[in-house]
């Protein structure tokens, strides 16, 4: 296997591994909703923090990984399946409804929709002007 592809191998291994990892740290751990006392409705588990937080670390992750030449495209692919998989598990695994698929499509889009931009506004701006 050339170096190039053995590289970029490494590169998007890499990035899955770092992506679950964030979903763990910022998401993972927390299964705990809270109850609003009045009105009765139960929120959560996460915060408006915890989203940003996972949100800027996946950005920044996918920033680094065009800029050290893992191609862009694929990583934001390996991004968006590493994540999708790791927010599915955990739901699929809490849900008693069913109901768990509808977040994991909106979690697959979202993730599509932001890794992709992300990707390819990192890599064009990567270019030497010309």
């Amino acid at each position: 296997m050339p170096v190039t592809k053995l590289r970029a191998l490494s590169g998007l291994l890499a990035l899955a591994a770092a992506t679950v990892f964030t979903w763990w740290a910022w998401l993972g751990r927390d299964t705990t909703k809270t109850l609003d006392p009045e009105t009765g409705n139960y929120s959560g588990p996460y915060t408006t923090a915890q989203v940003a937080g996972a949100v800027l670390t996946l950005a920044v992750l996918l920033i680094a990984a065009v800029l050290l030449r893992v191609p862009a495209l694929p990583a934001a692919a390996v991004m968006t399946v590493a994540f999708t998989a790791a927010w599915t598990a955990q739901a699929a695994g809490e849900d008693e409804t069913g109901l768990y698929l509808v977040g994991t499509f909106l979690v697959l889009a979202g993730m599509t929709a932001g890794t992709t931009v992300v990707a390819l506004i990192t890599a064009r701006l990567r270019r030497p002007a010309t």
